[in-house]
């Protein structure tokens, strides 16, 4: 793509995500938060992890940390991820499912390989995003929620496949709960299919996860690019010689500012503060059968400030 975008293209921002270490030789790439774009709708976080593969008797291994004030929701594209809580919650999640984990005012988990999984060699892809939570349900329960991938409605035809995962999209919504107007599509599309994005949110854009898209004037995109709408422009994306895979997320704006340190995402920088020693306390729960857990690091400077 060029370096500057036409005067007038549909496209406010675009995103290169960075490359991070998810711990364990586990790479991926962070689209968000960046200092482009800290949040579109109430997403405030998205990671693309791997593709990675584990030889025989290795995995994923994230041990026992907490959250507060947002949910997470993790989907993936290849293998699969053993989540535990505090809640006592114990859920498998593999291609196409969705682990919607609303942490509310205090949740902790892990994210592992289960045992029988690490017994050959195995693959691992997918994204896990952040939506922080309006300030009216910032303190909720914590809560978990598993919805398999034959439970979510999905669009198809002319070489393009849409499933919805979350909230609703081109007339059809999904059965997962949320707290907020948002929409998170999985996209994905043959070679040389062609797709519109209607303007249905205030805050739109699209993470391109595998392959490459054509924008007509505002040129070509590889993967691993967070495409940011302008607010009420349409879109018309085609798929490259190698067809594409994509997420459409987004949705209404946040009813605020939001802090954000670590695991932790408030409206209340006293809030962040609170959380972070009763981490160091070990007030927050536990994961059953799991004592060892992720203590907090060393963080420098105050809570990251969204506007």
């Amino acid at each position: 793509m060029s370096d500057t975008l036409p005067e007038d293209s549909a496209l406010d921002i675009v995103v290169v995500s960075r490359s991070t270490d998810l711990g364990d030789n586990f790479e991926g790439r962070r689209a968000l938060p960046s200092r482009q774009k800290r949040m579109v709708g109430p997403f405030v976080f998205l990671d693309h992890m791997g593709p990675h593969l584990f030889s025989p008797g290795s995995g994923l291994d994230v041990r026992p940390h907490p959250h507060i004030g947002l949910a997470t929701v993790t989907y993936l594209f290849t293998g699969e991820i053993l989540h535990r809580d505090s809640l006592g919650s114990v859920e498998t999640i593999r291609p196409g499912d969705v682990n919607w984990m609303t942490a509310g005012s205090g949740i902790v988990h892990s994210e592992r390989t289960a045992p029988q999984t690490r017994q050959h060699a195995s693959s691992l892809a997918g994204l896990q995003c952040w939506v922080a939570l309006p300030r009216a349900q910032e303190e909720c329960a914590p809560d978990f929620r598993h919805t398999g991938v034959a439970e979510l409605p999905v669009m198809e035809g002319e070489g393009v496949t849409a499933r919805i995962i979350a909230g609703s999209y081109f007339g059809r919504r999904s059965p997962v709960a949320t707290l907020s107007d948002l929409f998170y599509v999985d996209v994905q599309l043959q070679p040389g299919a062609r797709l519109d994005i209607p303007p249905e949110y205030a805050e739109q854009a699209l993470y391109l996860a595998e392959g490459s898209l054509d924008l007509d004037r505002d040129g070509s995109f590889d993967a691993g690019q967070l495409l940011v709408l302008k607010p009420g422009r349409s879109i018309t994306l085609r798929a490259g010689l190698g067809g594409a895979r994509l997420m459409l997320l987004g949705g209404e704006p946040m009813d605020g500012p939001r802090y954000l340190t670590w695991n932790f995402v408030s409206s209340s920088a006293d809030r962040i503060e609170q959380a972070k020693e009763d981490w160091r306390q070990q007030r927050m729960g536990q994961v059953p059968d799991e004592p060892d857990y992720i203590p907090l690091p060393d963080l420098p400077g105050k809570p990251v400030h969204f506007p």
